[in-house]
């Protein structure tokens, strides 16, 4: 049972590495499943600190993974309807099932918002929607460090009883 766990775990932390890239899977998430399957090993000590410290490590990061881009915006001029759009954008994108979809929307929604609702010229439009872009990057770079994260957290644990194990 203690192999069955591991390998689930090793598989969560590589999928929610490459979720981390991959708006259709939420990387972050499944990495602390891959963390939470390791605490049920019973040769392998994980405290609950750990596991609730990466819990809400995880919690953080996926509400900020939803936030960021709508920051984007306003950090790059755009209004609050930029930053509605933005956020409007990203949900639609995250429930359309085409692919690069969570990428295109949050732009598209800024730079409508921004035309339509704060009146502003199509430059400035265009450049609260690329603060939406660059968001949307940041925010995928975070995502990914915390899933790097966990994945070399559950490396060192079981290298730390490797002895137990093998």
């Amino acid at each position: 049972m203690s192999i069955l766990l591991i390998s689930l775990g090793f598989i969560c932390c590589i999928v929610g590495l490459i979720g981390s890239f991959l708006p259709v899977l939420p990387g972050l998430p499944i990495s602390w499943i891959g963390i939470l399957l390791l605490y049920f090993v019973p040769e392998v000590e994980v405290s609950s600190n750990l596991l609730w410290i990466t819990f809400g490590i995880t919690v953080v990061i996926f509400i900020l993974d939803y936030v960021i881009p709508m920051f984007g915006v306003k950090k790059y001029g755009g209004s609050k309807y930029g930053m509605y759009g933005a956020g409007i954008g990203l949900l639609v994108g995250i429930f359309t099932p085409i692919t690069l979809t969570v990428l295109v929307f949050p732009f598209l929604g800024a730079y409508i918002a921004e035309l339509y609702f704060s009146r502003k010229g199509s430059k400035q439009a265009l450049r609260a929607a690329f603060g939406s872009f660059i968001g949307f990057l940041a925010s995928t770079f975070i995502e990914f460090m915390g899933a790097l994260a966990f994945l070399i957290i559950f490396s060192y644990k079981l290298i730390q009883y490797r002895e137990l194990l093998l």
